[in-house]
């Protein structure tokens, strides 16, 4: 590109949507400087070193406004990262970062793992509805300012029910309304993880009033680095990533999840679920909900070998097994670590690291 030359052109209202015609590997992270959208920069593959990305753009959100105009240029910066070619080059760390997109005009997450719910109503003593493997459940949850993967959760109460959700996100370009899955599939810019943090006592609450969920979902985070699903090789297989999502809980490991083969809904049918009846805007995330994997059953004796990606679930596995939970929620200087490795052993997207604190009175 030369400086200075630009082929953007005036906004149509279809900016970003459909397929890149390259592909574009880059992890992607957001400074702290003071401000609300923070400072974007390139980091590198193995999340060793970062670059400013100050001279292309100032935010990811201008990013994801004009990706095919931005994401070649940051392409070239990651590359000179990755190679070591850069001047300005400093070791990356994630406690400087906010999310990847400290701000959001829509936060969707859904209900890919219907293990997950499973359980839930087999606890109920319900069946589930026929409706749930053609459509996912899906809620609109707080995207105005997020956490970032080393801030602590704060100003809750531990009456509240406390609980972490060990979840998968995408970050999409424009989305018309009415698009097919494979449309909304070629719209995925960005891959992250989250911990959509639950309030299980106010979420029952609100749900037996009909409505919800609301104040049962305060902020959530977001991991350090955004990733491209091209950045993520062959682990990246029409719309779900292959690999194991780790949670770990005062420093004991109480989850192992396989985030691939069980993700009924895969990212291009959530999307076209929310975009079903209204448009999207490039920087929407969508998430895939807690992950979960189904368990084996031996006559009433129940095992979930890989964990659990929430506490609902292990307490509804106590319930089931045992007659009552157990577990119980997140108490003030509790500790959660949610990451995913690659197969070459190496975090892909760094760790969310956070710390239950200064709760409400």
């Amino acid at each position: 590109m030369f400086p200075g030359f630009s082929t953007r052109g005036p906004f149509d209202g279809t900016l970003g949507a459909g397929p890149i015609s390259s592909k574009v590997f880059m992890k992607l992270a957001t400074y702290k400087d003071g401000s609300r959208d923070g400072q974007l920069v390139v980091v590198s593959q193995d999340l060793h070193s970062a670059h400013y990305a100050t001279g292309i753009a100032s935010s990811l959100q201008q990013v994801l406004d004009d990706w095919n105009f931005y994401s070649p240029q940051l392409q070239d910066l990651s590359q000179a990262v990755n190679a070591g070619r850069t001047r300005h080059a400093f070791t990356f760390d994630p406690r400087r970062c906010m999310a990847p997109l400290p701000r959001a005009y829509q936060w969707l997450n859904g209900g890919a793992y219907l293990g997950h719910q499973e359980l839930e109503h087999a606890l109920l003593g319900t069946d589930m509805p026929a409706s749930s493997t053609a459509e996912p459940l899906m809620h609109q949850a707080n995207s105005d300012g997020f956490l970032g993967p080393c801030d602590p959760i704060t100003g809750l109460r531990e009456e509240w029910g406390i609980d972490f959700e060990a979840t998968m996100a995408v970050v999409t370009g424009d989305v018309p309304v009415g698009s097919t899955d494979d449309n909304c599939l070629d719209s995925v810019r960005l891959v992250m993880l989250a911990n959509d943090v639950s309030l299980r006592t106010v979420i029952s609450h609100e749900l037996t009033r009909g409505a919800g969920f609301l104040r049962g979902k305060p902020t959530t985070a977001f991991s350090p680095v955004a990733v491209t699903p091209d950045e993520l090789g062959d682990a990246w297989q029409e719309g779900r990533l292959h690999l194991s999502l780790q949670s770990t809980w005062n420093g004991r490991k109480v989850g192992l999840c396989e985030t691939g083969p069980e993700m009924h809904f895969h990212f291009g049918q959530l999307i076209a679920h929310a975009a079903k009846t209204r448009r999207l805007g490039a920087g929407s995330i969508i998430g895939s909900g807690a992950v979960s994997n189904r368990g084996t059953q031996d006559g009433d004796r129940r095992e979930w070998p890989k964990g659990y990606g929430s506490i609902a679930e292990k307490r509804a596995m106590e319930a089931l097994q045992d007659g009552q939970a157990k577990t119980d929620y997140m108490k003030a200087g509790d500790t959660l670590r949610i990451d995913m490795k690659g197969k070459n052993g190496h975090s892909v997207f760094g760790a969310i690291e956070q710390e239950v604190k200064d709760l409400a009175s």
